[in-house]
């Protein structure tokens, strides 16, 4: 092989092995990739289907039913409201009327299957998200009351 033949074949091997570094990183960020979603946003089909994301709100009083540890219960933005199965022990903090943000599958049934349930942090932390969500949610309701 000449020296100029050596040098090209060197090029594109580099560059393939950087295709292929760049291919895995991409897809490993893709499968890791979680968005957030309010009850609305999962009403309106805007959600992915048979994919993990967040959605995020209020716990609806008297939505919460445990069995063994098996916990349902509803999530709500004030607009649209998400049922909610988890199955493991919830977080301490954890409660009714308070915020909570759940990471899970949504079931072709409507219902949200949580694999990881995080709870508010204080008396007056809510997720930026969720409260955004929250605000929107009494915006419109307001709105349509007028």
């Amino acid at each position: 092989m000449k020296p100029r033949q050596k040098r090209l074949a060197i090029i594109v091997g580099g560059l393939a092995a950087l295709g292929i570094a760049a291919t895995l990183i991409l897809n490993a960020f893709q499968s890791n990739l979680v968005f957030f979603f309010t009850p609305t946003q999962v009403a309106n089909g805007e959600a992915p289907k048979e994919r993990a994301f967040r959605i995020g709100g209020l716990v609806k009083e008297g939505s919460l039913q445990r069995s063994d540890i098996v916990a349902r219960f509803v999530v709500t933005d004030t607009a649209k409201e998400i049922p909610v199965s988890y199955q493991g022990i919830l977080p301490d903090l954890f409660s009714e009327g308070k915020g909570v943000v759940a990471q899970g599958v949504l079931g072709a049934d409507g219902k949200f299957t949580a694999t990881e349930v995080l709870a508010k942090h204080d008396e007056n932390y809510m997720p930026p998200e969720a409260q955004a969500a929250v605000d929107k949610a009494h915006e419109a309701t307001r709105t349509l009351k007028q």
